[in-house]
């Protein structure tokens, strides 16, 4: 299969393109390499150093390479500069994605399997887990954009019949993220905890994500590219896991032995994030296999291997 990943030299899009590769798919990455890092490009795959907002571009490579099915996961991904800057937000993020989704209905692709978001696009529920059906009252740009996209996959699915998956993904972490551009707690902390330097918990840290592993989202974004899941699924554990938890289990691990310092939390940040993953159990049998101890294991030794 000739499969295109937006984003594939970034954190989730290179650990898809690498399963990709070695279940004998044939790949070509665009990614425009503001996120994302050299070294984790496969030398297997095709790379173009192009924008997601360069329509022509887009479509010349989906063309060009009879791509079949796309996995898109570029994007911009700063909740906060969503904030500070939404019409970029929105081009990045929804004016590029529909010229995913053009250069898809024009040159025959298959299906698009994107990058959605979970606690983004739900904002905070008095359901947890919370299900794919519940509404949606997201409260940042970023979040108000990735719901924009799913309702444009939903429009293209009706009108061309493009299959579509959105993954709407929890809090993912693991190796290859990156511990300044994206903003992930894990990797902020382990980072920070390794190199000697003083670790910061905003607030009381009484407020939880649902952290998922990055090899557990990579299955279940191959669940999404060759089955047949349409529409939107939660890529979760449907555990809660506060930021203080994060803290004291990777510094155990790392063997830092900091002291917990708080400090100011932010405003607007969501308290608690929880969702479930029934519908993706029920349609694609899968399940997380990986657990936050083991995760955050895994995690601090690829830093370590870094350093």
């Amino acid at each position: 299969m000739n499969v295109l990943v937006t984003g594939g030299a970034g954190f989730i899009g290179s650990h898809i393109v690498d399963r990709l590769i070695d279940e004998g798919h044939n790949v070509v990455i665009i990614d425009n390499m503001v996120t994302g890092q050299a070294d984790l490009i496969n030398p297997q795959a095709t790379f173009y150093q192009e924008d997601i907002c360069n329509a022509f571009r887009v479509e010349e490579i989906v063309k060009m390479h009879e791509i079949e099915v796309i996995s898109h996961q570029a994007a911009q991904l700063d909740v906060r500069k969503s904030v500070e800057d939404p019409a970029f937000d929105a081009e990045v993020n929804i004016i590029g994605t529909i010229n995913i989704f053009e250069a898809a209905r024009k040159h025959g692709v298959k299906k698009v399997v994107f990058a959605s978001s979970g606690g983004a696009i739900y904002g905070d529920t008095d359901q947890m887990p919370t299900p794919e059906g519940h509404p949606e009252q997201p409260i940042s740009p970023y979040g108000v954009a990735k719901l924009v996209m799913e309702k444009y996959a939903h429009f293209y699915h009706v009108q061309y019949g493009l299959e579509y998956t959105a993954m709407r993904y929890a809090n993912v972490y693991g190796p290859r993220q990156n511990a300044h551009g994206e903003a992930g707690v894990v990797a902020i902390f382990t980072d920070r905890m390794l190199a000697g330097q003083q670790c910061y918990v905003n607030g009381d840290g009484e407020n939880t994500r649902d952290f998922v592993y990055v090899d557990d989202v990579v299955s279940a974004n191959m669940a999404a590219l060759t089955g047949d899941l349409v529409g939107p699924y939660n890529v979760a554990t449907e555990k809660q896991t506060s930021v203080n938890q994060v803290f004291d289990t990777i510094n155990a691990i790392s063997g830092a032995n900091q002291e917990r310092v708080h400090r100011e939390g932010k405003a607007g940040e969501q308290r608690h994030s929880c969702l479930s993953v029934a519908k993706l159990k029920q349609d694609a049998d899968w399940s997380p296999t990986i657990d936050i101890q083991e995760g955050m294991k895994r995690t601090v030794e690829y830093f370590k291997s870094k350093n």
